[in-house]
């Protein structure tokens, strides 16, 4: 998501931040840089010329041209700005009981697979959810829609096969709901390949019907312009309240998230990042800001991490890590635990600077099937040889390479690795004192961190706003981002790179 504009982006502000002085001129070429890239990246050309100018006007300031780094002040619009056009602050749901949810959209955009997600994450959040299949048109809809709630395990109201007036649906799930405890009713609508009258006249009539709390339009990041204009058109038949972009893990450039909200007027809610019922989120727009430029979002990946790790098996873990007793069955633990939280890519994406390490990165290098080979590795062990790996003689390594189906040489290097994070993480080191600064932790938080809230963790945006963060920057390297390049093997160069390092060897082709 955003990679294409992400990597033109860093392009244009890298010329700026190594600027002594800024110019009129040169804050012209950067502008036009930036303007291609948001072009590039489908944005709608009104939402990009206006926003590049207030972006220029700003940057022309007299309080930016006298700073000592204007190049970073111009950075820091661009960025705040960013958050302004994506909606400024997040967009809740209105949700006062008894709530009701219209779900709209096109047939491919994933209305019925959104209706579920939307449903499981209400259900998180201590809402009572049900689901309606009001979709009469596509052919096994109903039933889909009865299996993914089956899976979440949320009631779901489903007409028979033969039904065709979908009011009296609408009117019957009513009645059915009246038997049920709940507190959010969400409706799966029907869609078309294209928008037409029939569509529109039937969505009118349900949305009368309903007088729903909630229109929400789920849209195709990957259409792009398409979007905004089927945003229009679905907004004009049902007055939408607000939009779900779905697909934003399959779309490189990211357009329509940065039109929508400017040519429609309309938040955009929540957003899905894939297939999986739990790839699913709140819309932030100023972590989806830093996201863009390659800040990362620390804060969602804590969230993700309090919402599907175990926290005691993680400290368990963090805890051996450190007093060197890590072993085997911990990696494989570990393993487990990182792919609960998505694929490697987009768990690493919310790092800041990921973009320019990626690009470091061997074809290939974040391919999940190298976990599984590596897991595969760790379950060919026997017991003994998982605890202590001082057993694995040259013998018992021919039989784990047999038995896992890779190469002696990948068993080998595997191995290898491994002593070294084992050493890394447990030494005296940046990482080994970035570990011992994240085993002070009580309770799941650092030192100086405030209490917990709600949701049981720490609010980290009230954190970063009053700087109350721990001081990590001497375990840090240039840019924020622990330093990598010495746990690669050396220079950031990857024809440079030496051939020791866990990370190198770890991502190396095989």
């Amino acid at each position: 998501m955003f990679s294409l504009l992400s990597d033109k982006l860093d392009d244009a502000f890298r010329k700026l931040r190594g600027l002594s002085k800024i110019s009129e001129s040169n804050i012209a070429d950067a502008m036009r840089d930036i303007r291609m890239a948001l072009l590039d990246a489908d944005v709608e050309y009104s939402v990009a010329r206006e926003f590049i100018a207030e972006v220029k006007s700003q940057a022309m300031g007299e309080k930016v041209l006298k700073t000592v780094k204007p190049g970073e002040q111009i950075v820091k619009i661009f960025r705040d700005e960013l958050a302004k056009l994506l909606g400024g602050e997040a967009s809740e749901l209105n949700l006062t009981p008894p709530a009701r949810i219209l779900v709209v959209g096109l047939n491919g955009a994933g209305k019925t697979t959104t209706s579920a997600k939307l449903a499981r994450k209400l259900k998180m959040e201590g809402k009572k959810p049900l689901l309606v299949a009001c979709d009469l048109i596509r052919p096994a809809a109903i039933d889909q829609l009865a299996t993914l709630a089956r899976q979440i395990e949320v009631p779901v109201y489903t007409p028979s096969a033969s039904e065709k007036d979908v009011i009296r649906v609408a009117k019957d799930a009513l009645r059915w709901a009246e038997s049920q405890e709940h507190d959010v009713i969400i409706f799966d609508t029907a869609g078309r390949q294209e928008v037409d009258e029939d569509l529109v006249a039937e969505l009118r009539k349900l949305a009368k019907f309903l007088s729903p709390q909630e229109a929400l339009l789920v849209a195709d990041a990957a259409t792009g312009q398409q979007a905004v204009r089927v945003a229009q058109t679905f907004d004009k038949a049902v007055g939408l309240t607000g939009i779900i972009l779905t697909k934003l893990d399959g779309d490189a450039r990211g357009g329509a998230a940065l039109s929508m909200r400017a040519v429609t007027g309309k938040p955009i809610k929540f957003v899905g990042e894939g297939e999986k019922l739990d790839m699913f989120g709140h819309f932030v727009p100023v972590r989806m800001a830093d996201r863009i430029l390659g800040m990362g979002d620390i804060v969602g990946l804590v969230e993700k991490a309090a919402e599907k790790l175990d926290e005691e098996s993680a400290m368990n873990s963090m805890n051996r890590m450190m007093s060197g007793e890590f072993n085997f069955n911990d990696f494989l633990n570990q393993m487990r635990m990182m792919q609960k939280l998505g694929p490697l890519e987009g768990l690493l994406k919310l790092l800041p600077g990921f973009g320019k390490l990626r690009k470091q990165l061997p074809e290939g290098a974040l391919d999940p099937k190298r976990l599984k080979r590596m897991e595969a590795i760790v379950l060919s062990m026997t017991p003994a040889e998982r605890v202590n790996y001082k057993l694995l003689i040259p013998s018992r390594r021919r039989r784990i390479a047999k038995g896992s189906g890779v190469s002696e040489i990948e068993v080998n290097r595997f191995i290898k690795n491994f002593k070294e994070m084992k050493e890394m993480m447990g030494g005296k080191g940046k990482m080994g004192g970035l570990m011992k600064a994240m085993g002070g932790m009580q309770g799941g938080a650092m030192p100086n961190m405030p209490a917990a809230g709600p949701n049981g963790m720490p609010d980290l945006n009230e954190m970063m706003k009053s700087g109350n963060m721990p001081d990590l920057s001497s375990m840090m390297g240039a840019g924020g981002m622990p330093d990598l390049s010495s746990l690669m093997g050396g220079s950031r160069k990857p024809k440079q790179q030496k051939s020791g390092g866990f990370f190198n060897n770890l991502f190396r082709r095989k």
